[in-house]
């Protein structure tokens, strides 16, 4: 008579070791630790990180989850300069302007940051700053993102308050207009790079706004709308087609993530703190989220780590 595993099934491995590079699905029977285990995928979490050495809101921003760069912000501002290393904070030299309401760019040791209501742009090598070129108008919150040679400032409110869709690129040494946004809107989040950019949220005096535009390096062209629209969140350096916004406000502080594919927002696991006017670093896989405001200033860092494969114990013996 034939067994049912014959039929339908296969034979599950008995191996005294994890495999070395095991697939998606596949299952085995650990002999050295007697657990069965299998590659399947986890979900998407956040987790608390160490806390900022100064609370701080509305920074500049640049860098990765293991590798960040937090300056300036506040409220009233200040210059404090603070690097992540992926589980704590340390004090880094001072910018040489107290600002808040900042955009930002790049990595830890080759950041641009601009803005603050002025048309100025600070470059950071990792251990000092340096003046860059003016933007072609002054600017605060606007969207920001690229590297330092080759970044995106787009809309935000220049002083008086106009609020603004104009879009500047920066390629080290100096700023040049761009194509504009199709919307004028301040507070909203960028992500991405000079020809394959996100714009996203944000909002005016008649509200929030859920609106998506991405950029080619030439012209905006309309994304999909995030799920809840919101402003001051946070938004991770990821690529146009694989990016997270989190937090803001929507209308009050919101823990909300939502990722991006390329096509359309999904919701996604919750931040552990409802907060707005953070700032966000990292890519969709390894997002980091500093700062903000909940009932004051706070320096509450989280780590995202998006949908991953692992290794899990399905039936210890």
């Amino acid at each position: 008579m034939a067994e049912y595993i014959n039929i339908k099934g296969t034979n599950r491995q008995v191996l005294s070791s994890d495999p070395s590079n095991p697939t998606l699905g596949q299952i085995w029977y650990n002999t050295t630790s007697n657990t069965l285990k299998g590659r399947a995928l986890q979900s998407s979490s956040w987790a608390t990180g160490g806390t900022m050495s100064r609370t701080r809101r509305s920074f500049g921003y640049a860098g990765t989850q293991t590798a960040a760069l937090a300056a300036a912000g506040g409220y009233p501002a200040f210059a404090t300069t603070e690097e992540y290393n992926g589980s704590s904070w340390t004090n880094a030299n001072n910018m040489s302007a107290s600002l808040f309401d900042l955009a930002g760019a790049g990595l830890q040791t080759s950041a641009a940051i601009w803005g603050g209501d002025t048309n100025a742009t600070y470059e950071y090598d990792g251990t000092n700053w340096t003046t860059g070129g003016n933007l072609g108008i002054a600017v605060r919150n606007s969207a920001g993102f690229g590297v330092q040679t080759s970044a995106v400032s787009a809309g935000g409110q220049s002083p008086g308050n106009p609020y603004t869709n104009a879009t500047e690129e920066y390629n080290g040494s100096s700023w040049t207009g761009g194509g504009n946004l199709s919307q004028q809107r301040s507070r909203l989040m960028g992500a991405g790079t000079l020809t394959a950019g996100l714009a996203t949220g944000g909002g005016t005096d008649e509200g929030l706004l859920p609106n998506t535009e991405e950029y080619n390096g030439t012209s905006w062209t309309a994304g999909g709308n995030l799920n809840t629209a919101r402003k001051e969140s946070g938004s991770s350096t990821g690529v146009q087609t694989a990016a997270i916004v989190f937090g803001g406000v929507a209308p009050g502080n919101s823990a909300l993530t939502e990722l991006y594919n390329g096509t359309s927002f999904a919701n996604d696991a919750a931040m552990g703190t409802a907060r707005s006017y953070l700032r966000g670093m990292g890519s969709a896989t390894a997002g980091l989220a500093g700062g903000g405001y909940i009932t004051g200033i706070t320096g509450v860092t989280e780590e995202y780590t998006g949908t991953t494969e692992a290794t899990v114990t399905i039936d210890p013996v």
